[in-house]
């Protein structure tokens, strides 16, 4: 099964890594790839949430509706969601390495007869996007930690930026690049 990989080293506890990505509605603050469309719906085991990504920055949203498949706090998050013929899972992990060290790992794993067909258009914006998260995921827990190499401020959620809830309407593009730095470059070759 085709899938895609980032990892990080977050310089902060376990625990404050997972507070900021365990709470969804808080993510307008630090996350550009996915976003909370439903806030009033927390992460609950077998439940589905109302999220969407942009891959890009200033692309259309692709809104969907994973269901978690697991909750480990401090751990593991896992959700799984799908379309006829196409099914995506998203795997988080957090491991303590030391010293109030965190490795985060980011997997997302694609399976069903139209990988082949969607994966080759979404795959490099995809992967980018990951990585996106993940370095601004630790941004934000760095900051928040009052880690002196950052001023302390927080930041602020992204212009124009209001959750919603709509349809289960699924759209995939792939329109545009994104040419910012690559914040991992060990990941450049996926």
């Amino acid at each position: 099964m085709p899938s895609l990989y980032t990892e990080i080293e977050i310089n902060a506890p376990r625990s404050k890594v997972w507070q900021a990505l365990f709470q969804k509605e808080k993510w307008m603050y630090w996350n550009t790839f996915l976003y909370d469309l439903d806030p009033s719906q927390p992460f609950k085991q077998g439940q589905e949430v109302f999220l969407s990504l942009r891959r890009v920055p200033g692309e259309e949203e692709t809104e969907f509706q994973p269901i978690v498949t697991l909750i480990q706090p401090e751990l593991c998050l896992r959700w799984f969601s799908s379309i006829p013929g196409l099914r995506n899972e998203h795997v988080f992990e957090l491991q303590e390495i030391g010293n109030g060290i965190t490795r985060y790992s980011h997997r997302e794993t694609f399976s069903g007869w139209l990988t082949r067909v969607f994966l080759p258009f979404i795959r490099k914006d995809e992967h980018q996007g990951i990585r996106r998260m993940a370095w601004e995921l630790k941004q934000y827990v760095e900051q928040d930690a009052g880690s002196k190499r950052t001023n302390g401020q927080g930041r602020q959620a992204p212009s124009g930026y209001r959750p919603r809830k709509s349809g289960k309407n699924l759209t995939i593009r792939s329109e545009g690049r994104y040419n910012a730095i690559d914040p991992d470059p060990r990941d450049r070759n996926a």
